[in-house]
């Protein structure tokens, strides 16, 4: 693990503190910006390859040219991943006609949560991929991209089903520059992150 909570905590306020609105009213790129000679160069997602609930390889090829939006969750969560999941599930039907996003759901519970297990539990969503991929693979590799996505994923066994995740959903653009995020579990914030979503598709499709 790169990063402790901690760390997390105080990336997130200094990324909510670098917003700044822009005059064309674009979403802005959030997170770590360098300048490399004269250019600025702006975070990215790195190369990930996991597996989803159809046993295919997902890589960062998979979604070249989409939008997509990304949560951390386990299927035996007894707190809050049914209540993303819930928002989840209005995402995926608010922009069934939209193929330029794609939903990415990586649980955290990678000894528990088999391929078949995700097969299954996307079976009792009524979702399919390629338009919602639900991924497992590498326990270190998935709790190190959450990371890179300003979310959480940890081990805690003194945590309701013994994982600390956060609730969030988080918006990233087909040049893997995360855009927005949101409070997966309050559907305002997710009424809120529907707007970003099509000012993103607007942004990057018309």
């Amino acid at each position: 693990m790169r990063f402790t909570i901690l760390s997390v905590f105080i990336l997130l306020i200094t990324v909510t503190a670098c917003i700044q609105p822009k005059e064309d009213d674009t979403l802005p790129i959030l997170g770590h910006r360098d300048v490399v000679e004269g250019d600025t160069v702006y975070h990215t997602i790195p190369d990930f390859s996991f597996i989803n609930q159809d046993s295919n390889v997902v890589k960062n090829e998979t979604l070249t040219g989409k939008a997509y939006v990304v949560d951390f969750f386990f299927i035996s969560c007894p707190t809050i991943c049914p209540k993303v999941k819930k928002q989840m599930l209005r995402l995926y039907d608010e922009f069934e006609d939209e193929p330029n996003l794609v939903l990415l759901s990586h649980t955290i519970d990678t000894k528990r949560d088999t391929v078949a297990r995700l097969k299954e539990y996307a079976r009792n969503l009524g979702i399919e991929a390629p338009r919602w991929h639900l991924v497992t693979g590498d326990e270190s590799e998935i709790y190190d991209i959450a990371d890179d996505y300003f979310s959480i994923a940890v081990k805690d066994p003194t945590a309701p089903g013994g994982f600390d995740h956060s609730g969030r959903l988080i918006l990233v653009d087909k040049n893997k520059h995360v855009r927005a995020f949101c409070d997966g579990t309050d559907p305002e914030s997710v009424d809120k992150f529907m707007e970003d979503i099509r000012k993103l598709l607007a942004e990057d499709y018309l």
